[in-house]
């Protein structure tokens, strides 16, 4: 089966009471069990339900991984990941996450007695120094949020596998579409579904895939005992979303080279850093194992943090608001929002200055795009 038929078809069976094409919404707390000590599959919906297990098929089958848990959250299925190690197990980080992460890895992971070494996963040398003889996991965004910087997936699994250890990919930028990690050989890789899978801003979401059943069996057993499961419901609004991935993804990727190419040429923006532009320091490794540079662009505008809140406030078509990834175009500011909780000395380390602007580009007319924020950078 070809990848656009699977984000179409794997894991979904027409419901075989019905007919249904689309399967039922099983909104359901429990299920009748038919005597005592058996059960139809199911018991309890915190164990598992029929949409969310549709889902995961669906799932498991676009990234070619064996095993998918859907969570309530990408957070949720991030903090699983990490419970898979005890204490005083050591994990390497990519040193520019998403703030959520690192607030969950120094406010509560570290609390567990775990210890966190952050990297730039760009320079593999940093990586293989950061490793300890108590390292577990390696754990990667790429791109990375906000800099969308592109770590080299087979120099990652190469390191990780030569330490005996895990290694978890955040891929929510890049979606299946335009990179499938297990591939590569990672272990572990995790989506906000919230984002592009998702697509239209109605969910909260995550899900970890593996092909590892020892690791799937632990993670199962992570989620079941701490309640972190997504909602029937939004399973199967995931599941709506998931049917037009494929082409969203490619007026994603289009439409937001044409964006970056206009911000580049604009005389008020320093810099844009996009995976698609030759320019980008990684564009090179970006281009070698990602099929696509998805839709989205971090820039800077040369008047700095005044221009860029500037430009914020006078957008009209582009939301301002903390998500990305859905239909909409939507416009961040990553110091007062998605990264407000990285001490300001530690993001200025890693490149994330308070002048920054992340946009993810939706699939609204490109022009329109462009012109509103043309007119937006008149005013900065």
């Amino acid at each position: 089966m070809k990848f656009d038929t699977k984000v179409v078809r794997a894991g979904i069976e027409p419901d075989p009471t019905t007919g249904s094409i689309l399967p039922p919404i099983y909104e359901t707390a429990t299920f009748v069990l038919p005597e005592v000590g058996k059960d139809r599959g199911f018991d309890y919906t915190r164990s598992s339900n029929p949409t969310r297990q549709v889902l995961e098929a669906n799932l498991a089958a676009i990234e070619s991984g064996k095993y998918a848990i859907s969570f309530a959250s990408g957070m949720s299925a991030v903090d699983a990941c990490f419970k898979l190690l005890t204490a005083g197990d050591h994990i390497v980080c990519g040193d520019d996450v998403y703030g959520g992460v690192t607030r969950l890895l120094d406010n509560v992971t570290a609390q567990q007695g775990l210890s966190i070494t952050y990297v730039d996963t760009t320079n593999t040398d940093a990586v293989k120094a950061a490793i300890t003889s108590a390292t577990k996991m390696l754990w990667i965004e790429t791109p990375t949020n906000p800099l969308l910087k592109v770590s080299d997936m087979e120099a990652m699994v190469k390191i990780s596998r030569d330490a005996g250890i895990l290694l978890g990919v955040d891929a929510t930028f890049a979606t299946p579409v335009f990179l499938r990690p297990l591939e590569f050989g990672a272990d572990i890789v995790m989506h906000s579904t919230t984002k592009y899978l998702a697509g239209h801003n109605q969910i909260i979401g995550g899900v970890l895939i593996t092909n590892h059943e020892h690791v799937f069996e632990k993670m199962k057993y992570i989620q079941k005992t701490i309640g972190a499961v997504s909602s029937p419901f939004d399973c199967w609004l995931n599941l709506s979303g998931l049917k037009t991935l494929h082409l969203r993804m490619k007026r994603h990727e289009e439409s937001a080279l044409q964006v970056a190419a206009f911000l580049e040429a604009h005389p008020k923006i320093d810099r844009v850093l996009y995976p698609g532009l030759p320019s980008h320091p990684q564009h090179a490794i970006a281009k070698a194992q990602m099929s696509g540079f998805s839709g989205m662009i971090t820039f800077e505008l040369k008047g700095g943090t005044e221009a860029g809140k500037t430009l914020m406030n006078n957008v009209q078509l582009c939301g301002l608001a903390e998500s990305l990834g859905s239909v909409e175009t939507m416009i961040t500011h990553p110091a007062s929002m998605t990264h407000v909780d990285v001490p300001v000395e530690d993001r200025r380390k890693r490149g994330l200055t308070d002048g920054l602007v992340r946009l993810s580009v939706g699939i609204e007319d490109v022009e329109d795009i462009i012109l509103d924020l043309e007119k937006a950078l008149e005013k900065s």
